[in-house]
């Protein structure tokens, strides 16, 4: 779902800190791209916010969303070994 500006609700705006960080802070593309978007919101002025913050819970919750499972061991689960 995208708001009135294009943009996907609760999304980062990437043209817009690309333009922050290319044009604002003088970087370099590569430098840029480096950078997490926490470092770039700190670089920038920006308070963190709690929610965007990588926490343990937030690693738990992705490792049970996203397990590593070795390729031979997807290819039996998705029924194509």
């Amino acid at each position: 779902m995208t708001g009135d500006d294009g943009q996907a609700s609760g999304g980062l705006d990437w043209p817009g800190l690309l333009r922050a960080g290319l044009h604002g802070l003088g970087l370099r593309p590569a430098e840029f791209w480096a950078l997490t978007p926490l470092e770039l919101m700190l670089m920038l002025g920006r308070e963190a916010r709690a929610d965007a913050l990588f926490t343990r819970d937030r690693l738990e919750n992705l490792l049970r969303r996203y397990p590593d499972v070795a390729p031979e061991e997807r290819a039996e689960h998705d029924g194509n070994g």
